[in-house]
């Protein structure tokens, strides 16, 4: 994205805040996201189901997989996917980073590989096309995550943030959001925490319509998925 460089020059700096202020948005962005995640599980649900059923098929394991994440005011919560990756993962990207050192700068650079040896065949299509995430939908009904926001990180992840942190703790992580319709894994991580901030800084209802109108377009494009 053009903006992308922009934003990743612009100085980081810590914005003090109280526990107790509302996160981004307040009742507008939480009533929003309610009737939007309702209305989504209702309308998505024979392609919910066909999903459940292919990543049961593929390989016969869990269907949907819950991962450790830092949501609103650094409380953790299970960002739900469907299931992409075979079941022992982490022993798998262990051997696979032992047997390719050079991998290894790309993965403590991004947390992602864009060969990534974990990923089933059912797990790349669905990751291309963004449909793993579509059980978050459930996450946004319980309060941990909303529409638009932040892409939601691990607690490694959000050290690479320094005092942008903050900006990032001030909100609900989202389905969707800056870095996702601004090339994903094309963009530096830099640029990736310098949208957190633009989007928290510039918030309004109006910007969480213009991300959701670019995310359908963004998602059949598949540019920086994987």
């Amino acid at each position: 994205m053009k903006n992308a460089a922009k934003l990743a020059s612009l100085s980081v700096r810590s914005r003090p805040r109280s526990k107790e202020q509302p996160p981004i948005g307040g009742a507008i962005k939480r009533g929003f996201d309610i009737v939007g995640a309702s209305a989504g599980l209702l309308l998505l649900s024979p392609l919910l189901m066909m999903l459940a059923a292919l990543v049961k098929a593929s390989d016969g394991g869990s269907i949907v997989y819950g991962h450790r994440r830092i949501g609103r005011d650094g409380k953790i919560f299970r960002c739900l996917k469907f299931r992409t990756m075979v079941e022992n993962g982490d022993q798998v990207l262990g051997d696979y980073l032992a047997r390719n050192p050079h991998m290894r700068e790309e993965w403590e650079a991004t947390r992602k590989l864009q060969d990534d040896p974990r990923i089933t065949r059912v797990g790349s299509v669905l990751r291309k096309l963004s449909l793993d995430e579509l059980p978050q939908l459930l996450n946004i009904l319980r309060g941990e995550m909303s529409i638009v926001g932040p892409r939601p990180v691990v607690q490694d992840e959000l050290e690479l943030y320094g005092p942008a942190a903050d900006y990032y703790l001030s909100t609900r992580p989202g389905l969707t959001g800056l870095w996702q319709v601004s090339g994903r894994n094309d963009v530096s991580y830099n640029a990736r925490v310098a949208f957190d901030r633009h989007y928290v800084e510039n918030w309004s209802f109006a910007f969480d319509l213009k991300i959701i109108a670019k995310t359908v377009p963004a998602v059949l494009a598949s540019r920086g998925s994987y």
